[in-house]
């Protein structure tokens, strides 16, 4: 089994086609004959058997008259029909009558023990024994069909009958038949599907390297391609036209994975360059105040603070980018956030609490739900603050910074809006990527690092929930996220 096993792993596919259909049609044929074979068979042997009734009814009537009651008026009418008949052969039939209270009559001599054969003497005595085994079968066979096994004739089908005359049982006949014609009969069906089946078989094998052809060249196109996407080049596509519906299927799912495959690492190249950006700016700015500083021979004091307070800014703003960083990683591995029960309106009152006095900005809080949420409160204080700040960078001094929420069935819905410059529609859905900014309302002189919108939609649909950006009804950006787990009170 493991041999096999392993050969069937070394032959290609169009190898394991083409030989699977060849077993298969084999089998196919095989059957086919066994059922031709056996029914052939049982079609010449019913034939024969009607011939046998047709041929008994025949020597019943023509041997035997009604007026043959006594044994030796039967034995006589019996001697003569028989002599009118030819000796038993390949053409000719076995003819017998054993007669009650006389003799057994034959146009066999070999069943009566009487051979005119001079061969005879030469047969060894187990042939011999053979022949008369067989011959006392044929006399004392009973009324219906029998198959005996004669040596010289082969298998013959025997037909015996009860004659009554007189209202009593005069003789038992019997007629009986060679059945080469059903062996000449399946030879002929042996020798037909021997060479049929062997066309047929060669022909499947043909049209299955073909079939099996057609079917594996678009997989062997898609293996190579494999290969080249393997060896780093992701430019190349499947493109397979006019193969199976399957296949189309399996290259246009291919196609689509190296398009999605292609697009993040394409963004990932963006992130990691707009990452080291973000980070070479700050140690650029401090290294060039330190190489400022170290060409001073005294530096003053108020240079050393002013240099120390900068290095402080950058550093920080450089830890910042880091958490942020490592935050969206965890989101990445699905490890962001823990969610527990929160009273939403308290929840978010001390949230807005702590958001007032961090700008000269006109804050307003709607209406609150009444109810509870199953969320990370961390992590949702977190995505308010993101947004809340968002707004604030891009309003101006007294400026509207608006939080509402509102309950959607099991849903809660929290927007954060601003009458700032707005975000472009056109900006709307790539705002949420990491590292964009819009070219001028958000631009990167706001202070950010471009991942704050990022984190907020990682954290929202860690929780299953969603975010989106619209137009303000004051004329600025407008920012809503959803999520699930929302029960009102009672």
């Amino acid at each position: 089994m493991t041999r096999l096993r392993t050969l069937s792993e070394r032959l290609g596919l169009r190898a394991r086609l083409t030989i699977a259909l060849g077993l298969i049609v084999a089998v196919a044929l095989a059957a086919t004959f066994v059922v031709t074979y056996r029914g052939t068979g049982a079609e010449v042997r019913g034939e024969i058997d009607q011939d046998l009734r047709q041929d008994t009814a025949a020597f019943i009537r023509d041997g035997i008259p009604a007026s043959a009651t006594k044994p030796a008026q039967v034995e006589a009418e019996v001697r003569a029909y028989l002599a009118r008949q030819p000796s038993f052969g390949a053409s000719a039939r076995l003819f017998l009558a054993r007669v009650v209270g006389g003799a057994t009559i034959s146009n066999e001599p070999e069943l009566l023990g009487i051979s005119n054969d001079p061969l005879t003497e030469l047969e060894t005595s187990a042939t011999q024994e053979r022949e008369r085994s067989a011959a006392a079968r044929v006399r004392t066979a009973p009324p219906g069909f029998h198959t005996v096994d004669l040596v010289d004739a082969g298998d013959v089908r025997l037909l015996v009958k009860r004659v009554i005359r007189g209202g009593r049982v005069v003789a038992d006949v019997g007629v009986g038949e060679s059945l080469d014609a059903v062996r000449r009969a399946q030879h002929g069906v042996s020798r037909t599907f021997l060479l049929a089946g062997l066309l047929a078989l060669l022909a499947s094998l043909v049209a299955g390297y073909a079939l099996a052809s057609g079917v594996s060249r678009p997989l062997r196109r898609m293996a190579r391609t494999a290969a080249d996407v393997d060896a780093g080049d992701l430019s190349h596509r499947m493109a397979i036209n006019g193969s199976p519906r399957e296949v189309r299927v399996l290259a246009d799912s291919f196609d689509h994975m190296l398009d999605r495959l292609e697009d993040a690492f394409a963004r990932q190249r963006g992130f990691v360059a707009d990452a080291s950006h973000e980070l070479r700016t700050p140690l650029t700015a401090i290294r060039g105040q330190l190489e400022v500083m170290a060409r001073q021979d005294q530096p003053t004091a108020e240079d050393v603070e002013r240099v120390g307070r900068l290095v402080r800014t950058e550093t920080e703003r450089m830890e910042r980018l880091v958490e942020d960083l490592l935050l969206l990683a965890r989101s990445d591995e699905g490890h962001l956030v823990r969610p527990e029960e929160i009273d939403v309106e308290p929840f978010l009152l001390e949230l807005f609490h702590a958001l007032v006095p961090t700008a000269d900005r006109h804050f307003e809080l709607g209406p609150l739900p009444h109810g509870t949420i199953l969320a990370d409160p961390d992590r949702t204080a977190q995505v308010i603050r993101n947004l809340a700040r968002n707004a604030i960078a891009h309003t101006r001094p007294g400026g509207l910074v608006r939080i509402v929420a509102k309950a959607h069935g099991d849903r809660l819905q929290i927007a954060v809006e601003d009458d700032g410059p707005g975000i472009p529609e056109a900006e709307w859905e790539l705002v949420f990527d990491r590292f964009h900014r819009a070219d001028r309302a958000r631009a990167r002189s706001a202070g950010g690092a471009g991942l704050g919108l990022a984190i907020a939609k990682a954290i929202v649909e860690a929780h299953g929930g969603s975010i989106r950006v619209e137009r303000a009804p004051a004329g600025g950006a407008r920012v809503i996220f959803e999520l699930p787990g929302f029960v009102p009170y009672a």
